[in-house]
C-alpha cells in the first residue's frame, strides 16, 4: 500500500493508477464497519483508495474533537491487510490551507435530525467530502449506511455539483448482541457498553410494529420508553422517515427509515434501520 500525504503527492500517485478506482473516506480509528467498505470497494473497482483525515469543520464541540481517537499507525496495518492500494493522510493545512474560505451548503436533507442537533455539521461533511472526490476522482465512493443522514447528503451534494463519481451505501456493520459498530463505541464504560445495545433492539421492536401496522406514533413513543428505561439519559430523535428526503413520516409509505440518536454515559450514539 503506498501512503502519500500531500495534494501532489496524491495527484502523482493518481495518475498512475489504471483501471476503475473505489475511495472509501474515513476519520480513522477503523473498525470491522470500515473493513467492509473496503472489502465492498475491493468487489467492486480494480483498485481501492482510502483517506484519513480527522476533519475539524465538522465537529461543534473542541473536545469532541481532541478526544476523537487517533491510530494512524495502526488504521494503516489494518488498511494495508485488507487489501487497500493507496492511502491518502493529509495534514489539516493540506484540506485547509491559509485563506481558505468556501463552504459547500446542502439545503434539504441537512434541516432536521443531526443538522438541528449539530448546527454546521453538515457544511463540514460536504465541503470535505467534495475536497477529497475532486482530489482523488474515483469512480465510485462507499460510504456506511449507519451514518444514513450524511449519505443522503453527499449523496445530494454529488448530484447538484455533476461530480463524476457513484455514491455507494453499504449496509451497517454490528456487533453480535447489534451494537452498530462505531468509533465512539471505544468511549462507552463497560456498563453503558451493555446498556447501549436497547438503541438497535428499540429499532428492530419499531420496524416490526410498524409493518404490523401499528400506530406510528404509538410506536415511537414506546421506543424513546425503552430507551430511558435501559439508560439512556437523553433522546435527540426516534424518527420514521421517507427513505430519500428524510422528512417525518405519520403513516407508513414508500421506502422508509427508522432513525435515531441518544446519549447513554457521556457517549452520544446514532443508528437507523431500514423499514
Amino acid at each position: 500500500m503506498q501512503t502519500v500525504r500531500s495534494s501532489e503527492e496524491l495527484a502523482r500517485a493518481r495518475a498512475e493508477i489504471e483501471g476503475t478506482l473505489a475511495l472509501v473516506p474515513t476519520m480513522g480509528a477503523l473498525h470491522a464497519g470500515h473493513m467492509a467498505l473496503i472489502a465492498e470497494a475491493k468487489r467492486r473497482t480494480n483498485k481501492v483508495a482510502a483517506t484519513i483525515f480527522v476533519n475539524p469543520t465538522q465537529f461543534n464541540d473542541k473536545d469532541d474533537l481532541a478526544r476523537y481517537p487517533r491510530e494512524e499507525a495502526e488504521d494503516a496495518r489494518k488498511l494495508e491487510t485488507a487489501g487497500c492500494d493507496l492511502l491518502w493522510a493529509p495534514s489539516t493545512e493540506d484540506i485547509y490551507p491559509q485563506g481558505f474560505c468556501t463552504t459547500v451548503h446542502v439545503s434539504g436533507v441537512t434541516e432536521r435530525w443531526e443538522g438541528e442537533h449539530r448546527p454546521g455539521h453538515f457544511d463540514g461533511v460536504a465541503t470535505v467530502v467534495a475536497k477529497l472526490l475532486l482530489a482523488v476522482r474515483p469512480d465510485i465512493a462507499l460510504f456506511g449506511e449507519k451514518d444514513f443522514q450524511q449519505l443522503a447528503v453527499v449523496r445530494r451534494m454529488v448530484a447538484d455539483l455533476n461530480i463524476a463519481t457513484r455514491i455507494v451505501g453499504v449496509p451497517t456493520v454490528r456487533e453480535a448482541d447489534g451494537l452498530a459498530l462505531s468509533s465512539r463505541n471505544a468511549q462507552l464504560s463497560p456498563d453503558d457498553r451493555v446498556r447501549a445495545v436497547a438503541l438497535s433492539r428499540a429499532l428492530e421492536a419499531a420496524r416490526d410494529a410498524v409493518i404490523d401496522g401499528v400506530d406510528v406514533q404509538g410506536v415511537l413513543s414506546e421506543a424513546e420508553d425503552s430507551l430511558l428505561q435501559a439508560g439512556f439519559s437523553k433522546i435527540d430523535y426516534f424518527a420514521l422517515v421517507d427513505a430519500a428526503t428524510l422528512e417525518p413520516l405519520d403513516r407508513p409509505g414508500g421506502e422508509m427509515r427508522l432513525i435515531a440518536a441518544a446519549v447513554i454515559g457521556n457517549t452520544r450514539l446514532i443508528d437507523n434501520m431500514p423499514v
